[in-house]
């Protein structure tokens, strides 16, 4: 698997304060849903519903913090290039479309000296295409903070009201708002997370880092594949409350009609 992420050659891992900042703002959003789940959860709260709320919570708060970060940086920072027409052209002869057409700047995390830049700068020596600003990165990236970020809060709103209502006509559809809503934002994380990584397998893996094991196995195995597994357990408990639902229903009905 590492000779298959080679693609790019960033600098070897070395654990400077830049480096411990940034690590430390990512992993700091997990005791953040904590704090969350606690404050808004009572203690009699179903553990499946506890876990539903803390990936919902530590999901927003990842899009919005950090990936909102990396959306700010590609359309605000940039730095001024010297560039001519002929350096626009691929080998084809036709203009390399860049982001807002604008070929004299560069944009992105890499263009900045902000604080979640140089976590950005960090990530980018894993996958590059995280320092600038790639089309198809931003493409998903929109989708992920503007769609599945409100979603996962609407989320955790609803298990907060199914964790304390205590009318069962009431919590029934606060249920069925939830597991709707969950199905869309955990479908759409995957989706996200194969229009991210498949143009590169597709393409030899030029932007992917593997060499390194930290690269590999932290930023790009681990903090991506969260992305994979939790949504399908996520849809798999929705398959679970859909389909006990439905033979409940059909129980109720043979019954009734045998009467």
């Amino acid at each position: 698997m590492a000779d298959a992420l080679a693609g790019a050659v960033p600098p070897p891992f070395t654990l400077d304060t830049g480096t411990a900042i940034s690590l430390g703002i990512a992993f700091s959003l997990m005791p953040l849903a904590q704090g969350l789940a606690a404050a808004f959860l009572p203690a009699t709260t179903p553990r499946k519903y506890y876990w539903l709320f803390l990936w919902h919570a530590y999901d927003f708060l990842t899009h919005f913090i950090i990936e909102g970060s990396f959306l700010y940086h590609c359309f605000f920072s940039y730095i001024e290039l010297a560039v001519t027409e002929d350096t626009r052209l691929s080998r084809g002869g036709s203009k390399i479309p860049v982001l807002f057409d604008r070929p004299d700047r560069q944009y992105g995390a890499l263009s900045s000296s902000g604080p979640m830049a140089r976590l950005w700068a960090e990530y980018a020596k894993a996958d590059s295409r995280w320092g600038g600003a790639d089309l198809m990165v931003i493409s998903v990236e929109l989708v992920t903070v503007l769609l599945d970020g409100p979603g996962a809060v609407y989320i955790c709103y609803l298990i907060s009201k199914i964790a304390n209502v205590k009318d069962a006509a009431l919590k029934g559809q606060y249920q069925s708002r939830l597991w709707f809503v969950a199905i869309v934002v955990a479908i759409l994380e995957l989706v996200g997370g194969w229009y991210t990584f498949a143009p590169e397998w597709l393409s030899g893996n030029h932007s992917l880092a593997g060499d390194d094991p930290v690269y590999l196995w932290l930023y790009l195995v681990f903090f991506n594949t969260l992305w994979v597994f939790i949504p399908c357990w996520v849809l798999y408990l929705a398959y679970s409350e859909i389909f006990n639902a439905f033979t409940g229903r059909s129980r109720v009905t043979s019954t009734n009609k045998t009467k």
